[in-house]
């Protein structure tokens, strides 16, 4: 195989079919063939080659090609971060804007008690540099505390502590105030564990009773996005985000006039669903 090969599921990932972790499972379970044969897990692949995935022919994009779009979403409490849920509940993917011809990648997750910034891309490379641990972004969440927090169990969780899947730490807390015994706290950590905010104050005997990411890398979740809505990134925040994952700037595709009024629609349809009011009773 020459230079010029990569990574089967880095292409395919480039390629929009969805994240790289996303397209080893696909692999693994068979549904990718390359040149007529099933691929396995190490393939290395070229522009020229035919790829199939799931049966269909798969345009292969070289790395500058593929359009660099992110949107910012404010996920709602009670919504899974998958694409589909067999028991039929909501997950994130029903209220983003449809593309053609590509797919929106989610960069991290958060689990379905927890509220707050999620950002999606139709870039492979730049959600997987973004995810993986040695790019060390930071995550920032309000954390509301129920109990009386004590400043050696803030120490503990700074300087690390072990968890079921190795030591985790915060990198930074910050009281935020609050009445009784629900205090709110600002805390950064620098990799996307699952459950990882939660455990790390659970090792200490307390219970997070709210949870919400306010920020991921340099992108705060401000009033563009109301909880359930998503606003498209401008091209200084995109490029902001591609120099912290170390890949260079690349120009924001604008929106065809049908993707824009596309998107239009689903932005005012994929309203959240407010809790239903009873009726005024008559006098």
């Amino acid at each position: 195989m020459s230079n010029t090969s990569e990574k089967l599921q880095k292409v395919l990932a480039r390629a929009g079919l969805g994240s790289r972790r996303e397209m080893e499972t696909a692999i693994a379970d068979g549904r990718v063939k390359v040149n007529g044969n099933v691929a396995t897990l190490g393939d290395r692949i070229e522009m020229r080659d035919k790829v199939l995935f799931d049966s269909r022919p798969v345009t292969l994009r070289g790395a500058d090609e593929v359009p660099r779009r992110v949107i910012m979403y404010n996920k709602p409490e009670g919504e899974l971060c998958t694409r589909k849920d067999p028991e039929g509940r909501r997950t994130v993917f029903d209220r983003l804007p449809r593309l053609k011809g590509e797919r929106w990648i989610a960069i991290g997750r958060l689990d379905i008690n927890t509220s707050g910034l999620l950002l999606f891309t139709t870039d492979g490379e730049l959600a997987n540099r973004l995810m993986h641990p040695s790019t060390q972004v930071e995550r920032e969440y309000a954390v509301r505390v129920m109990g009386e927090v004590k400043k050696e169990q803030i120490v503990a969780m700074v300087e690390g502590v072990m968890l079921e899947d190795g030591p985790a730490r915060f990198t930074d807390v910050q009281e935020f105030g609050g009445e009784g015994i629900n205090t709110w706290f600002h805390v950064v950590i620098m990799e996307g564990r699952n459950r990882e905010v939660r455990r790390l104050w659970e090792s200490q005997g307390l219970t997070v009773s709210r949870l919400k990411r306010v920020r991921y890398g340099n992108i705060f979740l401000d009033k563009r996005a109301k909880a359930g809505e998503w606003v498209e990134l401008t091209q200084d925040e995109v490029d902001d985000l591609a120099e912290s994952a170390g890949l260079p700037a690349r120009k924001v595709p604008e929106l065809t006039p049908d993707e824009k009024n596309r998107w239009s629609r689903d932005k005012h349809k994929r309203r959240p669903v407010q809790a239903m009011r009873k009726p005024k009773e008559r006098r």
